[in-house]
């Protein structure tokens, strides 16, 4: 497996070779085929040929190969199928970079990362961190975006998280923060896509987990359970209808 950096710079000469021969075969021109798929500005055509089929395969567009990059270029020509919209809320980018991190597997990295924004609730294999995960989220991606009461004093408390932001009325938006009552307390999430029934929800502490599970949409119809930062200007786009393999696959690309 190759050594995947966000600057391209792991790459070895002949996987750099392979990786550009095969932009070619997906009918994305790369320039010449040198091998050199380093930072950007070494190999701007093969950058712009990664960000070009990136979109084309419904992953987030920038110019990095990851795994599951990778492994879509091993397919074959037009199989790729898109699978959530290309621009994703800044703070739903954030959390993907850590899917598939385990709380004890991953433990050092995962509370270094939970610890980046300043605030950290301690050991996720210790204390449920789902809150931490929104709000570690949040703070890299929205400096601006305020904690008003009760969450600026707790935003562990995943019930905390019906004062953020504001309220949405009617279907949730894409990365819309939504919270639900479970076992005496609560759990807080992302929302990424939908199915007839269900939510799929991008959070922590599942299963011991950064993934991507579905949760039943009756358990979502409680005034206040989805949030919307105040401080993002962005669009609110509509939630993709996803399969449970497909809300299972969406990763940092």
């Amino acid at each position: 497996m190759p050594d995947f950096r966000l600057d391209n710079s792991g790459f070895t000469r002949a996987e750099g070779i392979w990786l550009q021969q095969r932009l070619e075969a997906h009918g994305f021109d790369p320039g010449p085929i040198d091998g050199f798929v380093g930072p950007p500005a070494w190999a701007p055509r093969t950058t712009a040929a990664i960000v070009a089929f990136k979109r084309s395969q419904g992953f987030i567009a920038r110019p990095f190969v990851g795994p599951k990059t990778w492994a879509a270029l091993h397919a074959e020509r037009g199989l790729g199928a898109p699978q959530v919209p290309d621009r994703l809320p800044p703070w739903v980018r954030e959390a993907l970079r850590v899917k598939g991190w385990h709380e004890r597997a991953n433990n050092a990295e995962l509370r270094d990362w939970l610890a980046s924004d300043g605030h950290a609730l301690g050991d996720p294999a210790v204390f449920p961190w789902c809150g931490d995960l929104v709000e570690t989220a949040i703070r890299l991606s929205l400096s601006n975006e305020p904690f008003p009461g009760p969450l600026g004093r707790n935003p562990y408390w995943a019930l905390n998280w019906r004062h953020f932001g504001e309220a949405i009325t009617g279907a949730p938006p894409l990365g819309a923060v939504g919270s639900i009552r479970r076992n005496g307390g609560g759990h807080v999430f992302f929302v990424v896509g939908q199915d007839r029934s269900r939510f799929f929800a991008l959070g922590g502490n599942q299963s011991n987990t950064v993934s991507v599970v579905p949760i039943d949409k009756s358990r979502c119809a409680e005034a206040g359970t989805f949030r919307w930062p105040v401080s993002y200007s962005g669009p609110r786009l509509a939630l993709p209808t996803l399969t449970s393999s497909e809300a299972s696959a969406i990763e940092f690309a």
